[in-house]
């Protein structure tokens, strides 16, 4: 599948910023998430000479902190997040304000992005293609978290499976959360088959390795299980793409 193509190796040659990759993480194990972001991190840089790009996680005690030393004033903020809601406006921002930099811009969420929105478009073209099934025949459940705590991610979900229904011809794309109605376990159950899932997730963490795997063993759903949206080699270019046309279109502003 092109989720799982190379990334490019193809970046501006000037302009160099300073960026931090930022996501929610586990509460539960930290560590191998803030290690997962850091890597990614990493790969991201090769691809931009010059820049300075580090990963952090909120989920993980001092990662913020440690990710911005030594950046300059202006370094910026990439969330890796697939909703502008509480986590983005309360958990981020209290963050950096405990990391010092609580004044530092925020770039469009991750899964807000039109490109994102195009990657998760091309995932299930892939997953369609690797299943041979036929997409006006097929219905997608878009595994989501939403959030008790206000309307925000699931907006943001069901306005992803809108634009996925569009632009992939499938017969439908129905969302299904963890923390509220419908329930993925619903979702899974209830979804006309022949059916795949596309896990909304930006890293393998607890929602992906476990309440996902466990939605789908309750609802006996048995069709394909596509890996976490975020966790594919291809979302470096789409990050590498996002940097390069957000910040360096700015500067030339």
């Amino acid at each position: 599948m092109s989720g799982t193509r190379s990334p490019s190796r193809m970046a501006p040659a000037t302009d160099p910023r300073d960026v931090v990759l930022i996501a929610f993480g586990s509460v539960s194990d930290p560590d191998p998430q803030d290690a997962a972001i850091l890597a990614l991190a990493k790969r991201v840089a090769a691809a931009l000479p010059g820049w300075r790009l580090r990963g952090a996680t909120m989920a993980c005690e001092g990662s913020i902190a440690r990710a911005f030393d030594g950046l300059g004033p202006d370094a910026v903020v990439f969330p890796l997040l697939m909703a502008d809601g509480w986590i983005l406006r309360k958990v981020l921002r209290e963050a950096l304000r405990g990391a010092g930099r609580g004044e530092a811009a925020l770039m469009t969420p991750l899964g807000l992005l039109p490109s994102f929105h195009a990657h998760c478009a091309e995932m299930i073209r892939d997953g369609l293609a690797d299943a041979g099934l036929t997409a006006s025949r097929t219905t997608v459940v878009l595994a989501a978290h939403g959030s008790a705590r206000g309307p925000r991610p699931a907006a943001c979900a069901r306005a992803l499976s809108a634009a996925l229904a569009a632009t992939t011809g499938v017969r439908a794309v129905i969302p299904g959360f963890l923390e509220e109605a419908p329930f993925l376990a619903d979702a899974l159950r209830a979804a006309p088959k022949p059916a795949l899932c596309l896990p909304c997730f930006v890293t393998n963490a607890y929602h992906a390795t476990n309440d996902v795997p466990e939605a789908v063993q309750q609802s006996g759903f048995d069709g394909p299980l596509l890996p976490a949206a975020g966790t594919v080699p291809a979302i470096i270019d789409l990050i590498v793409a996002e940097l390069s046309r957000q910040l360096l279109t700015e500067s030339a502003a």
